[in-house]
């Protein structure tokens, strides 16, 4: 996943972008230098790479140098706002997008901290910090004066000779300002700013009420005997938990999904899974402290009222309006097709998986808690493989060095480990990123495994973009952070295949960010529609598991011996396998986004668990498959700015099942191929329309063919 969380969002809405450039000088007062003091944030980093020094950064930093910071943006607003000049693209569009500075060099420390490693100070910070970025938003995004000067450059575009990066800059920028309210008559304007601060506090109070549901759950195991069909590897990595917890000499269990799923697969136990399971559909619906059920009603009413004050029926349209789908009427119908085509694929599986119960005199019907095991058998049955049988050939090491091989071939990148990097947490990785001709290209920030102060699920994001000022082009420091078992005993940290294809995912959108050539960071790396930006991380996913690729890189930790032939091949075949459940389990997350953007009509009386009920009937998912994400821990849409935009994973599958086609007529490691893609794809961000992009890339419109036969669903 692409994450982009909530200070991100607030900075991106104030001006869409500006410079996070960590080497320029501030030019500053004797005030300020008195504010400054011994604050590291207020200070440029004097560290390798201006990276943050975060051994230096404490919690009670933040709040007064990211006052200071805005102070210094509004000056900056003032002096456009100001000049004497008329409103030209360098005098306006071009000085906001450079300005802030200092803001944009703060904020993605404390954002990424809060996600990756935080605790209840740096949590009592956001809350302080998230309604005064949102006020400063306020005093930027409608201005009339700034906005007067955007509109002039924009009426003139058409004579004012500038590129396509340029054009598209203004034409974005003129548009966050009119979706931004800079229309709206004043007291529409101050209701929107009321609307947008109450939205960002309930959205931080919806990702701390998951984080918190998620590490409350613990399963404590002291008999042995319900450790029944587990994995030693399994076992293992759940009494080094339960140690680590203060449990030693039992087995903790968690609903993280390294604990969950291996639980969900082996455990023979159905009892334990059902407990296991149901913990983690529940969570946030327990009607205590951490229930999110009024939050999403209350998210949900604001964004519907939102929408109507700025012209759009619903806040799905208001949405859709930027991406490549346009509309709902288009998402529905893609959505609509493979929820069909899925779930009568599920319905097959469902009756094979049943016949194995049957054989096994189980004398029960399917549940939802015994999906994974029966599937995991019926796999074991088929193919002979299971994760089991794999692990052991997928060293956490050697599987980033596998991703690294490939985009080495791919774009002749090569990657060295630093040691002397400041990191915000021991088990963090740093790479240096150069090409072919020893050119630096940007710093890769690898987080892996699983710890109490992360937030779950893998994302991609960035310390600092890749943008040019003066000349110089500004390298990115870009993140990517997982949630793997740690190792256990005299192992080393072993993945599964799903943790594999993770590694290659983010990594795909790290690429993104560290390959991107643009001049203006608002359009540079990941800051894409939001049903473009998995392209380059899903596509990343089909060398994961190509025939030529896994000998490169999956090694057996015992012997180093590559993952042979016999083994390649049942992965090849097992490829098609589950895929109505793993296909129907995500429309159906699709879906339950949609129809909460766009059919609640009473959200004062919305009854949460009712809607998202009748939602799923309506769609057809089958009792026997629970959706990916239930509402009151939907962190996409609700906390992660995947609202109205999770059917971009799967509108992006298209894309990418289509791409790889191109590498696979060509050579998965053909250097034209690569080239074209890393041109019209990698490097452009959003400096052009992205259907054009990709035509330039494939030579024309993308079709869901590739996709269809890559799931087997035709």
């Amino acid at each position: 996943m692409k994450k982009k969380n909530l200070i991100y969002y607030l900075v991106m809405f104030v001006l869409l972008a500006s410079s996070c450039q960590q080497n320029t000088s501030v030019k500053q007062d004797s005030k300020t230098d008195e504010v400054m003091g011994n604050n590291p944030l207020l200070s440029e980093f004097d560290t390798p790479y201006q990276v943050p020094p975060f051994e230096k950064i404490k919690p009670e930093h933040y709040l007064p140098a990211i006052k200071e910071a805005i102070k210094q943006h509004n000056a900056e607003i003032e002096a456009i706002v100001n000049n004497p000049e008329p409103a030209t693209f360098q005098n306006t569009i071009e000085a906001l997008d450079y300005s802030g500075e200092m803001l944009h060099r703060i904020l993605p420390v404390l954002d990424n901290l809060t996600s990756a490693e935080t605790n209840d100070e740096l949590q009592k910070v956001e809350k302080e910090v998230s309604p005064i970025v949102i006020e400063h938003e306020g005093s930027i995004k409608l201005n009339d004066k700034l906005y007067e000067r955007i509109k002039a450059v924009y009426q003139q575009k058409d004579s004012l000779n500038l590129t396509t990066e340029q054009n598209r800059l203004l034409e974005k920028y003129y548009k966050s300002f009119v979706r931004g309210g800079a229309n709206l008559n004043p007291d529409d304007k101050k209701r929107l700013t009321e609307i947008n601060k109450e939205l960002a506090m309930l959205s931080i109070k919806f990702g701390d009420n998951v984080l918190a549901e998620t590490n409350a759950f613990k399963l404590i195991i002291d008999n042995k005997d319900d450790l029944a069909g587990l994995p030693q590897s399994v076992i293992d990595v759940a009494a080094s938990t339960a140690k680590e917890n203060g449990y030693d000499g039992k087995w903790m269990f968690t609903i993280q999904k390294p604990s969950l799923i291996p639980f969900l697969m082996y455990s023979e136990k159905r009892d334990l899974r059902k407990k296991m399971q149901d913990a983690y559909l529940m969570r946030c619906d327990n009607d205590n402290e951490h229930d999110n059920k009024e939050i999403v009603k209350k998210i949900l009413k604001l964004r519907q009222e939102k929408a109507e004050l700025l012209g759009y029926k619903n806040y799905a349209y208001y949405v859709l309006d930027e991406n490549m789908a346009k509309n709902p009427e288009t998402v529905y119908d893609l959505i609509d097709k493979l929820m069909k085509a899925s779930t009568k694929k599920a319905i097959q599986e469902r009756e094979e998986l049943q016949k194995m119960i049957d054989a096994e005199n189980g004398g029960f019907k399917l549940q939802y808690y015994d999906w994974w095991y029966y599937a995991e058998k019926l796999k074991k049955q088929k193919y002979d493989i299971n994760d089991e049988v794999l692990q052991p050939y997928f060293v956490k090491d050697s599987v980033r060095k596998g991703a690294f091989l490939v985009a080495h071939n791919l774009y002749g990148l090569n990657f060295e480990q630093l040691h002397n990097v400041p990191v915000y947490h021991p088990d963090v990785e740093v790479y240096k990123v150069s090409d072919s001709t020893g050119k630096e290209i940007g710093l890769l920030y690898m987080d892996f495994f699983v710890r109490p102060g992360k937030k779950a699920g893998a994302w991609m994001t960035s310390f600092r973009k890749q943008y040019k000022k003066g000349g110089k082009n500004i390298m990115p420091v870009i993140s990517t952070v997982f949630n793997f078992s740690k190792p256990a005993g005299d192992k080393p940290a072993l993945l599964t295949f799903d943790d594999v294809e993770t590694v290659f995912h983010e990594f795909g959108h790290a690429l993104h960010g560290l390959l991107s050539n643009c001049t203006y960071v608002s359009l540079s790396g990941t800051d894409v529609a939001r049903d473009f930006v998995e392209l380059p991380s899903q596509i990343m996913e089909n060398w994961a598991s190509d025939p030529e690729v896994l000998p490169l890189y999956a090694k057996h930790y015992k012997t180093g011996e590559a993952m042979p032939k016999e083994l390649i091949d049942k992965i090849v075949n097992a490829s098609k396998f589950n895929q109505g459940f793993a296909t129907t389990e995500y429309m159906s997350a699709a879906i339950l986004d949609m129809d909460l953007h766009t059919k609640v009509k009473d959200f004062d009386n919305m009854d949460v668990r009712e809607f998202e009920k009748q939602s799923l009937k309506e769609m057809g998912l089958i009792p026997e498959i629970k959706v990916r994400y239930r509402t009151p821990y939907f962190s996409h849409i609700f906390q992660g700015g995947y609202a109205v935009g999770y059917y971009g994973y799967v509108w992006a599958a298209i894309l990418d099942s289509d791409a790889f086609e191109a590498f696979k007529e060509n050579g998965i490691f053909d250097k034209e191929t690569a080239r074209k893609f890393r041109e019209y794809i990698l490097s452009k961000g959003g400096t052009e329309d992205p259907m054009e992009l990709y035509i330039k890339f494939r030579g024309r419109k993308p079709t869901i063919d590739a996709l269809l036969k890559k799931r087997g669903l035709n």
